[in-house]
């Protein structure tokens, strides 16, 4: 089940939504996340005026976030305001000390994952377990940051005793993409949804008939869009760390629930092949 916009917080509406807006819609997304008393307190001329856009546009963008119009907006709005907690995502800032910046870099990853645990649909996850489980083998892709979050879950879940793969150079992994056939898997992991190699490589996927699950940040991206199944992260850019960044510790985390509930499913089978590797690899531990 694809994720609806139902449900989410303006904040996350708009997160989700980011990377399809225009320039005129992104404007008035700034304006939003930046000056939220301005909009529950103004009109939609004033909000119009002050973002130097006309009023249709404005209404339009409340529409495009799944609200009947402004004032169903501003009613959101308030009640996001008056329900959240003070913001625990706070910015680094070049006069903060170490201490400091490890408090708000930790904070900052405790947010990503609960605003992340919002949006994830329980139903797809659900549906991605019965996939993984059912599969001929399961291979991960991944490039730039997403490669390093690929190679984490090829070394998860080789420990389940399914077959499962994974390719660190980027020709390697279009060569392992042709060889996939139906009743594989294919996990693509892109915080953008955006990104060129792994949409080349979903597209060998797509002709192979290869059911694929995919991992990104963006609702409306092509990744999003395009894979049969969708797990998606939410993540905030501070000045010293991009959304890329802070996005992984979601999809690390995502990848740890599939993989622990891989294993409660398959029991007995999937710890024979846990004590099996790790019989294999005591011998390097210093004795």
């Amino acid at each position: 089940m694809k994720e609806t916009l139902k449900d989410k917080n303006i904040r996350m509406r708009i997160k989700s939504l980011a990377s399809s807006f225009s320039e005129k819609e992104k404007r008035i997304a700034d304006f939003i996340l930046k000056e939220p008393e301005k909009i529950i307190h103004g009109t939609i001329n004033q909000i119009a005026a002050e973002t130097e856009l006309a009023d249709s546009t404005v209404f339009r963008f409340c529409k495009r976030l799944g609200y009947s119009g402004f004032q169903e907006l501003k009613i959101a709005l308030a009640s996001d305001q008056s329900n959240s907690m003070q913001e625990i995502h706070q910015r680094v800032t070049k006069h903060d000390d170490e201490k400091t910046v490890l408090e708000k870099i930790f904070q900052s990853n405790v947010q990503t994952l609960m605003d992340t645990l919002e949006v994830i649909d329980e139903t797809a996850f659900s549906q991605a377990v019965e996939k993984i489980v059912a599969a001929d083998s399961v291979t991960f892709f991944g490039f730039g940051g997403s490669n390093s979050v690929a190679m984490d879950a090829y070394h998860k879940f080789i420990r389940t005793g399914l077959s499962v793969n994974y390719q660190v150079d980027s020709h390697l992994q279009l060569m392992t993409s042709s060889q996939m056939n139906e009743g594989d898997i294919a996990i693509l992991i892109s915080h953008t949804g955006h990104t060129k190699e792994v949409l080349e490589i979903l597209d060998i996927l797509k002709a192979k008939n290869v059911y694929t699950i995919g991992i990104t940040g963006f609702a409306e991206s092509p990744l999003n869009r395009d894979v049969d199944l969708s797990l998606n992260t939410l993540s905030e850019e501070t000045d010293f760390r991009s959304e890329a960044l802070a996005s992984r510790i979601a999809q690390l985390s995502i990848l740890d629930a599939l993989y622990v509930s891989l294993m409660m499913k398959m029991g007995d089978q999937a710890q024979d092949s846990l004590d099996t590797i790790r019989q294999a690899i005591h011998i390097r531990r210093l004795k």
